[in-house]
């Protein structure tokens, strides 16, 4: 079926999946870090792609990677100072993040202290936090 030339023009290829509403983007990335339970796999020289497809972003990551131990220290972009404790922390250990008390203090108008102590009370629950105080 694809046998002869060595396969399909790569031109082509794009422009068949374009018609077909799938969009490749080359990222450019510095480092890429997959956290599980027990370890992280650090690629500091990964090819990245991003597929756009039906609605949904599959990402492909081309590399090898470093593997190390778990760090409680390490902080995930966009989410501020989740891994400071507060005044308290939730059942189990758990701190709860300052960005989700700052939601429950907006929504319902409460105090900060107010909003932390019913997170804490709904293990973190934030849409039970706010039903609490409302």
């Amino acid at each position: 079926m694809f046998g002869g030339g060595g396969g399909l023009n790569p031109r082509k290829m794009q422009q068949m999946m374009k018609q077909m509403g799938i969009d490749i983007e080359e990222i450019d990335a510095e480092e890429i870090i997959i956290r599980t339970a027990d370890e992280e796999l650090v690629f500091d020289d990964a090819e990245v792609q991003r597929m756009d497809a039906q609605g949904e972003a599959t990402y492909t990551i081309t590399g090898e990677p470093e593997t190390r131990a778990a760090s409680e220290e390490t902080i995930p972009l966009g989410e501020g100072d989740e891994n400071e404790a507060g005044a308290g922390g939730a059942s189990g250990g758990d701190a709860i993040p300052d960005s989700d008390v700052e939601i429950v203090a907006q929504r319902t108008g409460a105090t900060e202290e107010t909003a932390r102590e019913a997170l804490e009370a709904e293990d973190g629950d934030l849409a039970a936090a706010v039903s609490r105080l409302e």
